[in-house]
């Protein structure tokens, strides 16, 4: 009896796990079912980013909204979204990828092991600075620009997701 209890025990339990991994869905659902990413899940398309972010990372992305893709110049924007251009866009949403999960206690943990201070590499191949100033973080990319992260841990299938106020751009 005891026996038969542990199989069913063990089986419930790792339904119920499977399930509530398969109900987030990738970096990409998540981005697709909300609809202040569309500027992002637009832009990972014309990239052909798509399927790698749907891959089974571990990823952080750093998603900006539609209001940090309005604070782009338009013109600029639109350029980057040309076919023409892709290889140009890609290297911009890389750089708003790390390959590993950072959850925001683990960001944490990192700016205080560097007093206030984090550099991650991005998929682009370049650093991003995290940074924590006036009781906030935020990302500092090479171009001394600076993107407060605004919510945190929005979980994935395969990684999290930081949502920032601006974009950061590759040098």
């Amino acid at each position: 009896m005891k026996k038969l209890l542990f199989i069913f025990t063990t089986i419930l339990l790792f339904s119920v796990s499977f399930n509530a991994n398969a109900q987030k869905g990738s970096i990409v659902d998540i981005a697709v079912g909300n609809e202040n990413f569309s500027t992002l899940v637009t832009a990972l398309k014309a990239a052909d980013l798509v399927s790698a972010l749907q891959g089974d990372g571990p990823f952080t992305v750093f998603a900006p909204t539609n209001a940090a893709f309005g604070k782009v110049d338009g013109k600029a924007l639109n350029a980057l979204l040309q076919p023409e251009n892709k290889k140009q866009l890609a290297m911009v949403l890389t750089y708003h990828v790390v390959p590993a999960k950072l959850t925001a206690s683990d960001v944490v943990a990192a700016l205080k092991k560097g007093n206030g201070k984090a550099v991650v590499t991005t998929l682009a191949g370049q650093a991003l600075t995290v940074v924590q100033k006036d009781g906030k973080i935020w990302l500092k990319d090479q171009n001394g620009n600076y993107s407060q992260i605004s919510s945190t841990d929005i979980m994935a299938s395969n990684g999290v997701i930081h949502v920032i106020d601006d974009v950061v751009m590759p040098k």
